[in-house]
């Protein structure tokens, strides 16, 4: 069933919804705790055909803060909803240390939010966010974030009849009212657009993309990945540099990134990680990556089954069967940005996008105040196709 599409939710006329008191919110201390926040998941998206199930394994280690090195910067509380013994919802706070340095703020962050379409459970939720963020000396909360902007992050409010593409959001079309009842108003919306492959790049696009890479003596290559570790230090400060002022950025650390890269590089696929050098340097990169979204979506978070490999099995041969990719990254150098370098990045993606015999794909995700590369992916014969919603919400 497609679901209605969402376009403003303002906090409801009067008061917030209240608390339910037959709701009891508790912080997960334990493994098994743990583990139910993480399978929520499946119970509240149930019966959607275009929600994608997360690898289990890939969860736990994502919140194992000895394997995240997130966690070595930032406090992440975990709390669980229950009713009558049901588990009801989740939601998950942080204490992004570096975020609150980086900006002078005193800002939460809050997401991994799951929940029955009931404000009160809802409220019940945020209020133990707030409570937790509060008790830190923090003032404010943004959210969804999972974990911090460097991770998938908005809640998707327009868009809800295809399935998200890799490492972008996917969520129950209410959300956002709960959101609203609860006071959480709009701080920044994210676009994301498509485009078929099946066309070349506008042949005026392409043209203006020619002169600038000759006007530069811009050299595009594909990230070498035979000599990966160097490739990763120049792509970071690429990253760190061109992404500084973007609204709610945060500078990964080296652990971070490189933990990142690391895990990326099992994605990639040859040809569509691109670095755009002038002079010798590394000006500009863009990451795209095939949507294994398309082979996820048949595992059901399981590479095991009774003991035998039959999700993998099953991944590894609906691998072969991706036909879209996503541009998940493109960044430019502050000295060399409105130049036009990222339209270079863009036609270079698409031509061998097409070569490589993809169908289509994604560039995501966007500010919707940043005109200038909004305009840009537009020109190319791009169509916002979802919208993600940033929430933010006073710490009483």
């Amino acid at each position: 069933m497609v679901q209605p599409a969402v376009t403003e939710h303002p906090a409801t006329q009067g008061q917030p919804a209240r608390p339910d008191p037959e709701v009891e919110v508790v912080s997960v201390q334990s493994g098994l705790e743990k583990d139910a926040f993480i399978r929520l998941q499946w119970q509240i998206n149930k019966g959607d055909p275009n929600w994608v199930p997360p690898l289990l394994m890939e969860r736990h280690e994502f919140l194992d803060p000895a394997k995240n090195p997130f966690f070595k910067h930032s406090e992440v509380g975990l709390y669980l909803a229950r009713r009558g013994g049901e588990t009801v919802g989740r939601i998950a706070a942080v204490n992004d240390r570096n975020f609150n340095a980086f900006h002078g703020s005193k800002t939460a962050y809050f997401g991994l939010y799951e929940s029955v379409n009931d404000p009160g459970v809802s409220a019940a939720l945020f209020g133990a966010a707030k409570a937790w963020a509060r008790w830190r000396g923090l003032d404010s909360m943004i959210g969804p974030l999972n974990l911090s902007t460097n991770y998938d992050c908005g809640l998707l409010v327009d868009g809800f009849d295809t399935p998200p593409y890799l490492l972008m959001p996917h969520n129950p079309y209410y959300y956002a009212d709960l959101f609203g009842a609860c006071g959480l108003k709009k701080s920044k919306d994210l676009y994301a657009f498509e485009r078929t492959a099946a066309e070349p790049p506008p042949e005026k696009f392409a043209s203006i993309a020619e002169k600038v890479r000759k006007r530069e003596g811009l050299l595009v290559r594909p990230v070498n990945l035979k000599d990966f570790e160097a490739e990763v230090a120049r792509l970071k400060a690429v990253y760190n540099a061109a992404w500084e002022k973007n609204w709610g950025f945060v500078p990964m650390t080296d652990a971070e990134f490189d933990k990142l890269a690391r895990d990326l590089k099992q994605l990639v696929a040859p040809g569509l990680c691109l670095v755009a050098e002038a002079h010798g340097e590394p000006v500009a990169f863009s990451l795209t990556v095939p949507d294994f979204n398309q082979a996820l979506s048949h595992v059901d978070g399981r590479l095991t089954r009774f003991g035998l490999p039959i999700g993998l099995a099953k991944l590894m041969y609906y691998s072969r069967q991706i036909d879209r990719v996503r541009l998940m990254a493109l960044g430019v150098i502050e000295r060399y940005r409105k130049r036009g370098i990222d339209a270079v990045l863009v036609v270079e993606t698409i031509q061998r996008a097409r070569q490589l015999g993809y169908k289509g794909g994604e560039i995501s995700w966007t500010l919707e105040d940043n005109h200038l590369i909004n305009r840009a992916i537009e020109a190319c014969g791009c169509v916002r196709h979802k919208t993600y919603r940033i929430f933010e919400t006073p710490v009483e």
